[in-house]
């Protein structure tokens, strides 16, 4: 063994597990032992599931409030005040999680990266801290000073992140599962014999991200009434979303897959509404991509980055579709598209190795005046600054308004926020 690596997610949608699962996979056929946390797991009071959860709920029912959140703080250079007291909150189990004896810890999380750069710049951590950057936009949180390397998919993400100051900004490509590669005409029959879809028609594989949210039967319908394409849908974990589907009369709808790679061999173009994970795979598997009904946020960005990129179309209006599909399908454009998403992947370095190398490296000392922050005296909180430290630290991890809505209509429906941020140290200090 080359040493112990620490990997911190978060189990927020798949994208940011996915990469996680796949950079522990690689890491251990360098010979490095390999842990993994889930960044909402280090939060207290089981705060990370009533932030997953709450954004869950933001993206379905609120998604205006998502979006102008995540505008104000895109181009954040740092983190706010409650923002960072309500991190500090993890930097405890934090530490424990990295342990003795770690070469690097990684993060393909903001939040996670925040935390991780904090305690660097405190000479609290004395091992190397990297961010994996998941995205093909980056927001101004996933750039967190004390963090030795941010490394990005693309030259798109890397310069964003440089913009932003980000340090040691390094383009490694994506990573996804080895099972997603082109396939051919008879791994195509195959496939689509075995999910019962058509032969000759071409078929439109329209993704939601594991939780099936966004404008998805909107969607649907759309390409079915195009006439282009025939849209095969993957609601991911969404049980309600297929039911109504198949109620509105889409022939071709799934739960969750297992199988995805053999389900894009079976299709022509994939449409999707996130930008995040599926779209590496699809580019992976050569089908040609095309962002659509974007969700808020990162949706949004993401869309915009792939196609600066050339990697993906972004149709911004129904109107569009149609022309847009059969580009994709029929003509130069879905070509081109294939080829870059295919040249992503040509290079046999990737991110695994990229880490590698990084912990071949001496790590850089922690600030010899760096010292434990004493433990700050109590004070009562304020209703307010409860408010917006939940409004802050939702919209950090992406996770919205609506908990901090909630909390200001009825703090009692929520004992273990208001027990968190009445007691602990870290939001104590703040108050002073």
């Amino acid at each position: 063994m080359h040493g112990r690596i620490v990997i911190i997610s978060a189990s927020v949608g798949a994208g940011h597990d996915g990469a996680a699962d796949q950079l522990t996979d690689r890491l251990r056929l360098f010979g490095y032992e390999v842990d993994r946390h889930d960044f909402l797991d280090l939060l207290p009071a089981g705060l990370g599931a009533l932030l997953a959860g709450s954004y869950h709920h933001l993206l379905t029912w609120a998604p205006t409030i998502y979006q102008r959140i995540y505008a104000a703080t895109e181009s954040a250079d740092r983190p706010g005040p409650a923002i960072r007291a309500l991190l500090r909150a993890a930097e405890r189990r934090t530490l424990r999680a990295v342990g003795p004896g770690a070469v690097a810890v990684i993060s393909t999380y903001p939040g996670a990266s925040q935390v991780l750069g904090a305690l660097r710049l405190r000479g609290l951590l004395d091992v190397l801290a990297l961010t994996y950057l998941t995205d093909f936009s980056v927001h101004g949180l996933w750039v967190a000073p004390g963090i030795d390397a941010h490394l990005a998919v693309h030259p798109v993400p890397a310069a964003q992140a440089h913009a932003l100051g980000a340090a040691g900004v390094q383009v490694c490509g994506p990573v996804v599962d080895p099972r997603f590669v082109p396939g051919d005409e008879e791994d195509r029959r195959l496939a689509r014999l075995r999910f019962g879809l058509p032969g000759p028609a071409s078929l439109a594989l329209l993704v939601a991200g594991s939780w099936g949210v966004g404008a998805v039967r909107q969607a649907a319908a759309e390409i079915r009434d195009s006439g282009v394409a025939v849209p095969v849908v993957v609601c991911g974990r969404n049980e309600a979303l297929a039911e109504r589907l198949c109620a509105d009369g889409i022939e071709h709808v799934f739960g969750w897959v297992w199988d995805m790679p053999e389900l894009m061999h079976a299709c022509d173009v994939l449409v999707q509404n996130a930008g995040g994970l599926t779209s590496l795979e699809a580019f992976a598997t050569g089908l040609p991509t095309a962002g659509y009904r974007c969700i808020p946020g990162h949706g949004r960005t993401n869309a915009a980055a792939l196609q600066d990129a050339g990697l993906a179309a972004w149709i911004r209006h129904p109107a569009d579709l149609k022309p847009v599909l059969q580009a994709l399908l029929d003509g130069e454009t879905g070509k081109r598209q294939r080829a870059r998403g295919l040249a992503l992947f040509a290079d046999t370095r990737g991110p695994a190795e990229s880490i590698a190398i990084h912990c071949l490296r001496p790590t850089a000392p922690t600030s010899p005046t760096a010292t434990k922050t004493p433990a700050p005296r109590r004070r009562a909180p304020r209703r307010p600054t409860l408010v917006a430290a939940a409004l802050a630290v939702t919209a950090l991890l992406g996770i919205g308004a609506p908990l901090a809505e909630a909390y200001a209509d009825a703090p009692s429906r929520y004992p273990a926020v208001t027990r968190f941020l009445e007691g602990h140290e870290a939001y104590e200090g703040h108050a002073r």
